[in-house]
């Protein structure tokens, strides 16, 4: 068996890899640590501001996250604060107008498709500016406002003025978020994978084996989980699949996953 080195250039420096030819010991060569490094896991966890449920077990997590917080509710700066505090990210978990439901689920200050751009404006900064240590905003429900070009262009100029990002959840593939903010230049990124969309633990369960799959076939996968009714099963299931998905992918951030544009 020869052994040769093989220079490869990562980030700016040099890393000498040692490669071994022949070997036939019929085992599986580890995987470079260069290419697990490059996969990355952004987990956002939406609905803090109203003391939910699971809120504490989420912030006593082991691992980057993101938390977004609803404005204007109980508990939103003490959340946004304690997540500060623990290093995550945070950000503004914004109220949108679905396409079914009832206005009244949404909370206070949402914005909805009958709103003037005056006042869709007024409510976006009022939101922003309510929690604090906001680098981004997502779309709390939404399948109505976020295939709204009219109200997703003031949201994306806002974003642009006060250098935030954007993540769509994704709650409808209508949604133009990305189309108007990629030629603005505002980072984006799009969510992947609701790990609670149902609330049983079954269910949870079967999302992280879907994202643990999803790893395999990307370099970066985003997530979203709820504080809430399935608050604490949601913790349970990513405290417990923590170790397996650091065996193949890093855990980061969301401004770690934007892009600038849709090209």
């Amino acid at each position: 068996m020869r052994v040769i080195a093989l220079t490869s250039v990562i980030g700016v420096g040099l890393l000498m890899l040692p490669i071994q030819i022949g070997a036939s010991d019929g085992k599986k060569p580890a995987k470079p640590a260069a290419e697990m490094t490059m996969k990355k896991v952004a987990i956002v966890i939406d609905d803090f501001g109203n003391n939910m449920e699971g809120t504490k077990e989420m912030l006593e997590l082991p691992i980057p996250f993101t938390v977004a917080v609803m404005p204007f509710l109980p508990s939103s700066k003490q959340d946004a604060q304690l997540a500060h505090d623990k290093g995550h990210e945070v950000i503004l978990h914004l109220p949108m107008e679905p396409v079914r439901g009832k206005k009244s689920w949404l909370g206070p200050g949402a914005i909805t498709t009958d709103l003037s751009d005056e006042e869709v404006h007024k409510r976006i900064v009022a939101a922003i500016e309510d929690i604090p240590y906001v680098i981004g905003i997502n779309n709390h429900m939404g399948s109505k406002v976020t295939a709204d070009e009219r109200i997703m262009k003031i949201l994306v100029d806002i974003c642009k003025e006060r250098n935030l990002v954007l993540l769509d959840s994704r709650t409808t593939p209508k949604s133009v978020i990305g189309k108007l903010a990629g030629p603005k230049g505002v980072p984006f990124s799009e969510n992947q994978l609701f790990f609670d969309d149902l609330y049983t633990y079954s269910h949870i369960s079967k999302q992280m084996t879907r994202l643990k799959k999803m790893i395999q076939e990307r370099d970066m996968v985003i997530a979203i989980g709820h504080v809430g009714p399935p608050g604490k099963k949601t913790a349970q299931v990513i405290k417990e699949a923590i170790p397996s998905i650091q065996k193949e992918a890093t855990f980061v951030s969301i401004s770690q996953t934007m892009k600038r544009s849709t090209n």
